[in-house]
């Protein structure tokens, strides 16, 4: 993982010694020899075993690898070749690249042939391998949590054992700036807690990263996200202050001011810097969530725009960015920024960095800009993998409406889904069809482009459907009554009420024979319109990256948090694009996971172990892990909603609570529910029935065990309360379905409320066996 493009595999294996002969056909430089003794260390750490690597001719060698440049990373992206192919026979391995990149991402997969076990087994093979994106990214946000160059270098070997080619490295913000300036040190004495790097750790991460195959893209964010900068150097702003160090979460309003030659003056003195620390052509300037608030009331600002002919705040942040272009350019950098940056009157070689979504994607690329996505990777949300995985770099193709028969209707709703921060998420859904079957349903989210949705159940009366989202995946359950509707969207695994009414009520041809097909498409909901993307458009679209948001991400969770669901990311980038078999992957990430424990030093089980144990104090660490079994953190941002409601939302809120020891996706809840699935299809009393039955028999006994933690943590007791009930009504159910698959009414309103309090927020925490127990119900015939 990530799997290669072609593998052809051959009867037998073979079996290695203690030592393996190796020869390099091609200049052999300082990289290829790091890369061979960095090969030798892995395996020694995988298998426990030392294995000697011995140079030799190549007619001797049983390790030949081949490459024509052996030259480490380049510093222009247009350089990089990553292809290799790497044949195992019986007696010899073989690694073909033409640059030393492609031979370091094929001793990846060999050193995952290789495995974990002390006799070193390798498969006969014969591999093809290249990746399908160019750019394959993971942002670490060192400003808003402070990370240690240890901590960084395991998250790069990890991200070399997954292909990754670009360490995106978040370093100043509203909250710190990490990186000493000789130019202006009051940002690294000033703006930091004192927790920065210095320029020597810097060129230590670079060097560590180029040695993997990865360049280090920094980001420093200009002219937003700068309250860091104002307390250092206020007289920068728009705004005069007095700042200090900003600890909140969010968006804040400190802004550099357009107006002020020194500001460039500045940019040019940091981008200097820069440039000598970072040899990666791109640099990247943020340019996101700029408040213009400062700007429209600073008086000497509204005289600059009337002056350069500039008509709002849109324009004014142009023309910032068009001369901080020059800037770059003039210190040989191009420019790479979130969505907001994006302007007609920016080089065509700028990158867009989309946190938007496929929506900003395809207006960059029509626009001719280059693209890259991140949308759908952000991995400091907890998120199915499922739904990393489904998501890609190239934006789906726009909805189109299909031609309304005779005997159809369309029916739309308009809905709004109030959120605990921020505005509501309102939009349309429509389904177009008759009595007997919908033939399309599509939703229109404000500001979003139309997108079709998978009707799961539509009655007179109600309808359920899901699509994914930027939020995440979302299941929308609606009832409906006369002309309004209400339930609620379940975005992750936690709900939102939804309410609304109807907006266009069964139209159709028949009633209105002198509405033209063109005028009946006019009846829709608005929608945002979006690009039919060319092939040569879609070309233009880099790739994507990862990203590690660190609100609440600190040194003792990170790799909890990245890992390893960085890896399902890094196939969706690497890979081929059809291949979408989700048993597979989840399959295939657990033994990467173990594995890359192994080989690369992730702290990632061992995280989840201290923090669990730090929890249970003196006790047996075993009833809060299995506690944590039949638990789930909040998917999305639903924790930071939380957050902002009932805490500061703030650095000061504590990070060693029960949800922060649990990782993104509940993996024993999701193997419990594939087999509920297998055995609903057939439900009796057989090995599948009483596996699931000792399971949920495990969990309610666990109950009693756990009574001593809850009397340290009272906040636990509503949590474990809900889950010893679902457990217990699990239990009975599954034993019912053995014997019928009718149920009453009133028991099965009952347990649907049960489900639905299971299902709400508690320590920014759901009950996930919860939907063991929904899918327990819903096979038992409906009333």
């Amino acid at each position: 993982m990530p799997y290669p493009q072609t593998v052809e595999r051959q009867q037998g294996q073979w079996v290695l010694g203690e030592t393996l002969n190796y020869a390099v056909d091609g200049k052999k430089t300082a990289a290829i020899k790091m890369a061979v003794k960095q090969f030798a260390v892995r395996v020694k750490q995988q298998t426990g075993q030392a294995l000697k690597l011995k140079e030799t001719s190549i007619p001797k060698a049983q390790f030949v690898i081949r490459i024509k440049n052996t030259q480490a990373i380049s510093n222009q992206i247009g350089d990089w070749n990553e292809a290799y192919q790497l044949r195992i026979t019986a007696a010899k391995i073989e690694l073909n690249a033409k640059q030393l990149m492609g031979a370091q991402r094929g001793m990846e997969t060999l050193l995952q042939l290789v495995g974990t076990a002390p006799t070193i087994t390798l498969p006969l093979v014969n591999i093809q391998d290249h990746p399908r994106f160019k750019w394959r990214g993971l942002l670490l946000d060192t400003s808003r949590h402070f990370f240690s160059v240890a901590t960084i270098k395991r998250q790069l070997d990890a991200m070399a054992a997954a292909k990754y080619n670009i360490f995106h490295w978040h370093l100043t913000d509203d909250q710190g700036w990490r990186l000493e300036s000789k130019k202006y040190p009051k940002l690294h004495k000033l703006a930091s807690d004192g927790e920065y790097y210095t320029r020597a750790q810097i060129r230590d991460v670079v060097a560590y990263a180029r040695e993997r195959g990865i360049q280090v893209l920094p980001e420093i964010d200009l002219p937003g996200h700068a309250s860091a900068i104002a307390v250092a150097y206020p007289e920068l702003m728009s705004a005069p202050g007095p700042y200090a160090m900003e600890y909140r979460w969010g968006v804040h309003k400190p802004t550099l001011n357009p107006a002020n030659e020194k500001v460039y003056a500045f940019a040019d003195a940091i981008i200097s810097e820069v440039t000598e620390l970072f040899p990666f052509e791109y640099l990247h300037i943020g340019g996101d969530e700029v408040d213009p608030e400062h700007w429209k009331a600073n008086p000497e600002i509204q005289v600059f725009m009337q002056k350069q002919g500039l008509t709002d705040h849109h324009a004014l942040h142009a023309y910032f960015n068009q001369r901080l272009q020059k800037i770059l350019q003039k210190h040989k950098r191009k420019m790479i920024g979130w969505d907001e940056i994006q302007h007609k009157d920016l080089p065509k070689d700028i990158v867009i960095h989309s946190w938007r979504g496929p929506d900003g994607v395809s207006d960059a690329v029509s626009h001719g800009f280059q693209a890259i996505l991140s949308t759908g990777y952000y991995l400091d949300q907890p998120q199915t993998g499922a739904y990393h995985y489904r998501n890609d770099p190239i934006p789906p193709k726009p909805v189109v409406v299909k031609t309304l028969a005779a005997n159809e209707t369309i029916n739309s709703w308009r809905f709004a889904m109030p959120r605990k921060r921020g505005k509501p998420v309102t939009g349309t859904f429509t389904f177009i069809g008759n009595d007997k079957k919908i033939t399309q349903a599509f939703i229109d989210f404000t500001g979003k482009s139309r997108r079709e949705v998978l009707l799961k159940q539509y009655t007179g009366n109600k309808a359920v459907f899901s699509l994914d989202t930027w939020m995440g995946p979302v299941e929308f359950r609606v009832s409906f009554s006369a002309d309004k509707i209400h339930g609620s969207a379940i975005v992750g695994n936690a709900p939102y009420s939804l309410s609304g009414d109807k907006i266009l009520n069964n139209f159709s041809l028949q009633k209105n024979q002198k509405v033209t097909e063109n005028n009946a498409q006019k009846q829709l909901p608005k929608t945002e319109p979006v690009a039919h993307l060319s092939a040569q458009q879609e070309a233009l679209i880099l790739g994507g990256e990862a990203a590690l948001w660190a609100e609440i991400v600190d040194e003792q969770s990170i790799d909890l948090r990245l890992w390893p669901r960085a890896f399902i990311v890094a196939e969706r980038l690497w890979s081929a694009r059809d291949l979408q078999d989700e048993n597979s992957m989840y399959m295939r990430v657990n033994l990467v996971a173990h594995w890359a424990e192994k080989s690369t030093g992730l702290l990632h089980r061992q995280q989840q172990t201290n923090a669990l144990q730090k929890l249970a104090g003196k006790n047996e660490i075993t009833p809060v892990k299995i506690f944590a079994e039949m638990l789930e953190s909040a998917h999305y941002y639903h924790r930071q909603h939380e957050k902002s409601v009932y805490e500061s939302y703030s650095k000061t809120d504590p990070l060693d609570r029960l949800v922060d020891a649990l990782p993104a996706e509940n993996e024993y809840v999701r193997q419990f529910n594939q087999r509920l699935d297998n055995w609903l299809k057939e439900p009796r009393e057989n090995a599948d029935y009483f596996s699931l039955y000792a399971e949920l028999e495990r969990w309610v006994a666990n109950r009693e065990q756990l009574q001593p933690l809850l009397e340290m943590h009272p906040e636990w007791i509503s949590l474990a309360s809900k889950v010893n009930s679902v457990a217990r009504t699990s239990l009975d159910l599954l034993a019912l379905r053995t014997k019928t698959n009718s149920l009453a009414q009133s028991e099965r309103e009952k347990i649907l409320e049960m489900i639905q309090q299971a299902q709400m927020l508690d320590q920014e925490l759901v009950v996930a066996v919860a939907s063991s127990l929904e899918k327990i119900l819903n096979s038992f015939a409906h009333p």
